[in-house]
């Protein structure tokens, strides 16, 4: 084949393809708890407690949204424009809260993490995943039928009573005051990987998060 066959062959070959990889950023950061001093302390509220610290450090003011059924709040965290929500229903009707927030700034399930508590999980230690069931989690459980089950979990442990038949008196009941300080470790530690979480560096954030000790 002569060279200059050769190149008008070449020329003809069809473009290079360009592919374009969409990065999924997390707009929106969600704590699951129920409402009122009567459990604002007990192990069922989690969740709230790490929105709540999170806004608190990065001072981040919520407040009342009745639109979205919760406490909302916008600021920035590790450099990046992120929206908050505690859903002020009860912990079974999570999902009412949620959608509307989701639709409303079109933020999609893969763009959302859900801060909750953990009873397969002991106090002081925290796991992050994405995706998967509700696990028997309420909120979790109220929240999947709404939005799809595609969003990140932190899933904050609070342990197991001994008796299955104590589940609702342990998640509504306050934690000892060492696990209490253990979950408070790790609620902090969970906010320290969120920098990397929200780089999109999910497998850093991963084993940081899992591999939390005290």
């Amino acid at each position: 084949m002569s060279l200059s066959l050769a190149f008008l062959l070449n020329s003809m070959k069809p473009p290079t393809q360009i592919i374009l990889l969409e990065i999924t950023m997390i707009k929106l950061i969600i704590g699951l708890g129920n409402i009122g001093t009567a459990y604002q302390d007990t192990r069922h509220n989690a969740g709230f407690w790490f929105v709540e610290t999170l806004a608190e450090k990065f001072n981040i003011h919520l407040a009342d949204d009745k639109k979205f059924h919760g406490r909302v709040g916008r600021g920035t965290i590790y450099g990046h424009d992120i929206r908050l929500l505690l859903p002020n229903t009860l912990m079974n009707r999570s999902g009412l809260a949620v959608a509307p927030m989701a639709k409303f700034y079109t933020i999609r399930s893969d763009e959302i993490l859900i801060a909750h508590d953990e009873l397969d999980i002991a106090a002081g230690n925290i796991r992050l995943k994405k995706g998967g069931g509700h696990g028997g989690h309420n909120g979790l459980r109220d929240i999947v039928p709404h939005i799809g089950a595609d969003f990140y979990r932190l899933r904050i442990g609070i342990g197991r009573p001994i008796h299955t038949s104590k589940v609702s008196d342990w998640v509504l009941s306050k934690p000892s005051l060492n696990d209490k300080i253990s979950i408070d470790k790790a609620i902090e530690c969970s906010i320290d990987a969120l920098d990397l979480l929200l780089k999109n560096d999910v497998q850093k954030a991963t084993n940081q998060i899992n591999g939390f000790k005290l």
